[in-house]
């Protein structure tokens, strides 16, 4: 190929990311948003519910307020994001002695549209602004990751200021959800998926993970192979071919995929394999496409291997919410 010279993209899937990190972040889509703004004046508490399968954030756009998390407190300033990734139940209060007045979902407030509403509660002190949301992630595409997250994502409102991204997806956000024009719950969840996933990436780029596949994948040689998994995962993998994707011999790369990832190489082929084949589940994929796009010899075989590593039979996991974020004890080597 001569220099400057453009290649075709591959037939079969011309939209996988050549960057790992970057198709792990391509994983991340929102299903559904509510926002509320939120006018508060000290001394104030708010209760923010459970919702299963739900992520929560908060930005403060005045003042200041305590985050609650597990008995674990943050404090954010103006400008901060903190991004609840596995639905818990939290508490938001003017400091840490401040009475609850109630869950944020049932006290009074004003509707603007059927997905956002203004809070206001009036202690007669200092006043904080926030801008909270509770976005509903796609779970199928979405579970290898956030089972990785901690409890609370804290995006500094002062580094997120000089990258420029935060101050302006909010003004467009609350621009949106105000005005409730055609398109706006469209374009809102679209806003959302941004902002969830530049508190992510913040976090990938900072987290010192412990053992886990992510691990795996930043590691200089052992990532190689992991990246190649990813893009290829039809491929006949063994865990001599790994290896020598990694340029490592046989017994160094076992030992040292599994010290990084927690699992060994061969369960984790398995496991992402099942991953992708459930996210393809949900979107309707058949289960003979699915085997031969996966590297099965049949249909038979992708069926026992996905439940042996899912549990289920692929067929009852269509359209089923499906997570895969932690190795199964039943996971064994790819078929």
């Amino acid at each position: 190929m001569t220099t400057g010279e453009l290649r075709a993209p591959p037939r079969d899937r011309p939209w996988v990311p050549v960057d790992p990190i970057g198709g792990v972040l391509a994983d991340l889509r929102i299903r559904g948003t509510f926002y509320c703004r939120a006018e508060v004046t000290a001394p104030w508490g708010l209760e923010m519910p459970s919702f299963d399968g739900c992520m929560s954030f908060h930005v403060v756009t005045e003042g200041g307020c305590v985050l609650e998390v597990d008995g674990v407190r943050s404090v954010l300033g103006p400008g901060d994001l903190a991004l609840v990734p596995h639905g818990r139940g939290h508490l938001l209060r003017s400091d840490p002695g401040a009475r609850i007045a109630g869950r944020a979902d049932v006290l009074p407030q004003h509707y603007l549209g059927e997905h956002y509403s203004v809070l206001r509660l009036d202690g007669g002190g200092a006043r904080t602004g926030l801008v909270c949301g509770v976005v509903q992630p796609d779970r199928p595409g979405a579970a290898h990751l956030l089972g990785l997250l901690p409890p609370v994502l804290h995006v500094d409102g002062r580094d997120a200021a000089r990258g420029g991204w935060l101050p302006v997806l909010l003004g467009v956000i609350a621009d949106e959800a105000r005005h409730d024009r055609p398109g706006a719950e469209a374009v809102v969840t679209r806003l959302a998926d941004v902002v969830v996933i530049q508190a992510v990436r913040g976090w990938l780029d900072t987290a010192a993970t412990g053992p886990g596949w992510l691990r795996a994948l930043r590691d200089p040689q052992v990532g190689r192979a992991v990246a190649q998994l990813h893009r290829d995962p039809g491929t006949a993998w063994t865990l001599t071919r790994l290896a020598r994707e990694a340029r490592m011999s046989r017994s160094s790369f076992a030992a040292r995929f599994t010290e990084l990832a927690g699992e060994p190489a061969m369960h984790y082929v398995a496991r992402w394999r099942m991953h992708l084949a459930t996210v393809a589940l949900a979107d309707g994929a058949r289960v003979g496409e699915l085997a031969r796009h996966l590297g099965y010899e049949s249909e038979a075989a992708f069926s026992r291997a996905y439940k042996r590593v899912v549990g289920v039979p692929p067929v009852t996991a269509t359209r089923r919410d499906a997570g895969l974020t932690e190795p199964p004890a039943a996971a064994g080597a790819a078929d």
